[in-house]
């Protein structure tokens, strides 16, 4: 019996040894795999490219509006019936070419009165003369009182007046009797009437509005900044004008088409708007086919100037939070450094930075998600494109 429980006691304590051994087994395992883990991790791959210093063309571009160069809006000066329209809607028209007719039956009546009235003027001009010289000498010999001679030269004053008065009336009415063809006053594309033949029009009515489209005019605005810009680097009237000599205007289409002619600059505003803080200007442009019309839309672009020197990174590289720009550079140890840059205007797929890296630094373009400030990575150089919008 004795022999029996020294048996189990035995197996028990060889039970409680074997699951001891069983569970610092477990746990050294644990902890040697958890150590193997450690050592085996890779820091991040990223991509990266070299800061580009060199000398670039920035391009603005703008929403353009066409418009005519001159826009004439044809309006009769006198009133009457339209018996005639002498044009073809949309087609060119001449300057001084007759593009209405009014009923002139009524101005001329009025011509030909005007004319007998200037008539009957001459005539009594004629007798007031007559009554002059024969009384002057008679009044000098006294054979008639002098009263009489003053009031023949009166009638005389007031005769050559109303005949003077007589024929304004005449060239009045000669004028408002040419007025009755309504003229052109450019040359230029005529667009539809809004008159039509029978309507009874006066001067307040538009006919229609011819305009001249060689050259046109291509508006558009940019900001009161933009402007500010312009003026700091060309800061006199002198050299304000020279650069706006130098632009040359593309004008892309509302198809994506490039217009083949170049545009210069021709006006800026007087004013900037004070409810969008914009300053309108205006580009000319050649256009001898009429290919070009007032109301299309476009977009202007052209070179503003040439920045000297320039730090460009892809715009991919460059992460915006809360207003705030940053990049991340690797450095020399292929640790990361984020740090915040200024940004300047945009050049295809690049942007320039006026503060914050320095040329040849290394900027990650892949896997910025990945990168934290201090942390190891594994760096891959690529080659940036210039190549964008």
């Amino acid at each position: 019996m004795k022999a029996l429980i020294a048996i189990r006691q035995n197996v028990g304590a060889a039970l409680v040894v074997g699951m001891c051994l069983a569970a610092v087994l477990s746990l050294a395992e644990g902890c040697g795999s958890k150590g193997h883990s450690a050592t085996i991790a890779a820091p991040p791959a990223v991509q990266v490219t070299g800061v580009i210093q060199e000398d670039v063309p920035v391009y603005h571009e703008y929403i353009a509006t066409l418009d005519g160069f001159v826009n004439a809006v044809i309006q009769p000066q006198v009133s009457g019936y339209l018996i005639k329209q002498n044009y073809q809607e949309g087609a060119l028209v001449r300057k001084n070419q007759v593009l209405f007719k009014i009923d002139p039956r009524p101005f001329q009546a009025v011509l030909d009165q005007a004319n007998a009235q200037v008539a009957q003027a001459e005539a009594q001009l004629g007798k007031t003369r007559l009554d002059v010289q024969r009384d002057t000498p008679l009044a000098k010999e006294r054979a008639i009182p002098q009263s009489q001679l003053d009031n023949d030269t009166q009638a005389n004053l007031a005769a050559e007046a109303t005949v003077k008065a007589g024929k304004a009336a005449v060239e009045q009415a000669e004028l408002n009797l040419e007025f009755t063809n309504v003229r052109s006053l450019v040359d230029g594309i005529a667009g539809i009437a809004t008159g039509q033949v029978g309507n009874l029009v006066s001067p307040q009515a538009v006919l229609t509005t011819v305009s001249q489209l060689e050259p046109i005019k291509a508006y558009f605005v940019v900001s009161e900044q933009q402007y500010l810009d312009f003026v700091k680097r060309n800061p006199t009237i002198a050299s304000r004008q020279a650069a706006e000599k130098m632009l040359q205007l593309q004008l892309i289409l509302a198809d994506g088409s490039t217009y083949p002619q170049k545009g210069k600059f021709y006006l800026a505003d007087r004013q900037v708007d004070i409810q969008t803080g914009a300053i309108r200007l205006a580009g000319i442009f050649p256009n001898p086919d009429n290919v070009l019309r007032p109301g299309q839309f476009g977009r202007v672009r052209f070179v503003s100037y040439v920045r000297t020197g320039a730090l460009l990174v892809p715009q991919r590289s460059v992460v915006e939070l809360q207003g705030s720009y940053l990049v991340a550079v690797v450095g020399s140890d292929n640790k990361v450094s984020l740090r915040p840059v200024k940004v300047g205007e945009r050049v295809g797929a690049l942007w320039i930075i006026n503060q914050g890296v320095k040329p040849g630094e290394r900027v990650v373009v892949e896997g910025v998600q990945k990168a934290r400030d201090g942390q190891l990575v594994n760096p891959t150089a690529v080659v940036a494109s210039a190549e964008g919008n």
